[in-house]
């Protein structure tokens, strides 16, 4: 390819840029570069940018020339225009919605940043560049994929035919610095009570379900919960993409699979499953049941598995019941509704709902237990719940964590597992 030889406007950075790549590309083997020799190809780019500095004179400063290259290293080992979001640790999602519109959500609120790609090629290029680290693919004939960095963040995918204006990436970012309970409490997301009554229900083994909408914390809660559990019981975790981070010492991990390019080969959260209860697990926890997989996490539950966790999508508690009545159906066994709400009540002890408010915050809005069945209907009643009292000039939302008064009937499994607490903790102020 022949070297660039046009004048470079000072100002138009993107030029330059592409004009370095170039350069770059011919200098050197880019299928030998790794991040160990990254430190040698820096070098090699601040020679070939001096170089185009002094042959096209082209004024630049420092700090210019600094994030010149940074920028073309970027290009090279990384995302490109969205390793500056990627390095920011107060970024929760990254929206791409096609080159030339990027989305961040931060602190729960989302808001547009000046960060395009250079057209529709550009951006599969960096799409390519994700999914093939993972060994996916994503052209027209499979246009949707999921993936995962190597951070563990996730990531989807969408292309033409189906994205009609081009590519589309969504990045779930990661957290690299796990919450821990006495954070939620500082962030008011909850309060010393919940906490002390949830961690006593984990302690206790019984079964919870963490409901609520994406983006309300569900895994982060999730993993709080999970801190709860003894280092001598033995844990099997299930996910479609892997998320938890445990710190027990006794902890087997699994992981569905997709299909591969011949459609074969997938493996189900439903197979993991049925599997995992070949795996003498203490208790399983199940990242997020979706699917036929609900029948059973609900069987495992009440055949020996008590303290198992697992997260689900729903506005509310009884919603949650709802769509796990509805998971179950679609395992087609054609069980009586009543025989499936029955399975449930007797399975799940406690859901806890989480929301994300307007304001962007995060909540443990509901705290409810489930007391069993009154005719067809399963029955439960709230603990603890957080009464929203209005919203401030500034958005942020004015509300209250309040018990209902109610004594929760698992109070007793509590005390048999030597875990008392307070009755007064459950009564109205």
């Amino acid at each position: 390819m022949a070297t660039t030889s046009t004048t470079i406007g000072r100002t138009d950075f993107g030029t330059v840029k592409r004009a370095i790549h170039r350069k770059l590309i011919q200098k050197l083997n880019l299928d030998r570069i790794t991040e160990s020799n990254r430190e040698e190809v820096r070098r090699q780019v601040s020679s070939i940018l001096e170089a185009l500095v002094v042959g096209e004179s082209t004024p630049m400063n420092l700090q210019e020339r600094e994030r010149l290259v940074q920028e073309v290293l970027n290009e090279v080992f990384g995302l490109g225009p969205l390793e500056p979001l990627l390095a920011d640790e107060t970024v929760a999602d990254i929206l791409v919605n096609t080159y030339k519109n990027v989305y961040i959500e931060r602190r729960g609120v989302l808001e547009r940043v000046p960060i395009q790609f250079r057209d529709d090629a550009h951006l599969m290029a960096i799409i390519d560049r994700i999914v093939s680290a993972v060994g996916r693919r994503v052209d027209e004939s499979s246009p949707m994929v999921d993936a995962r960095l190597a951070d563990g963040s996730r990531v989807n995918a969408i292309i033409p035919p189906l994205a009609l204006d081009g590519p589309c990436l969504s990045i779930r970012r990661f957290g690299h610095k796990r919450l821990s309970a006495d954070e939620l409490i500082e962030n008011r997301t909850l309060t010393p009570h919940i906490l002390e009554l949830l961690r006593g229900c984990v302690k206790a083994r019984l079964n919870i379900l963490i409901s609520g909408g994406t983006g309300a914390g569900k895994t982060t809660f999730l993993n709080i919960l999970s801190s709860f559990i003894s280092n001598r019981e033995r844990v099997v975790t299930i996910e479609d993409a892997a998320e938890l981070q445990l710190n027990q010492e006794h902890v087997v991990r699994l992981e569905t699979r997709p299909p591969n390019i011949e459609g074969k080969g997938a493996v189900h959260q439903r197979q993991l499953v049925i599997n995992s209860l070949r795996m003498r697990p203490d208790r399983i926890i199940v990242g997020e049941v979706r699917g036929e997989e609900a029948l059973d996490m609900l069987q495992a539950m009440n055949t020996g598995h008590d303290g198992s966790l697992t997260t689900i999508h729903a506005n509310s508690p009884r919603d949650a019941l709802s769509r796990l009545e509805t998971m179950v159906a679609m395992s087609n066994l054609n069980l009586p509704e009543n025989a499936i709400r029955r399975q449930i009540a007797s399975a799940i002890d406690v859901v806890v709902q989480v929301s994300r408010l307007s304001d962007g915050t995060r909540k443990i809005v509901s705290v409810a237990e489930i007391t069993g069945m009154e005719g067809d209907v399963v029955t439960m009643q709230d603990i603890f719940v957080f009464r929203k009292r209005g919203i401030r000039e500034n958005g942020e939302v004015v509300g209250t964590f309040v018990p209902t008064g109610i004594r929760p009937k698992f109070s007793e499994r509590l005390l048999v597992a030597g875990i008392q607490l307070p009755m007064s903790m459950f009564e109205v102020r």
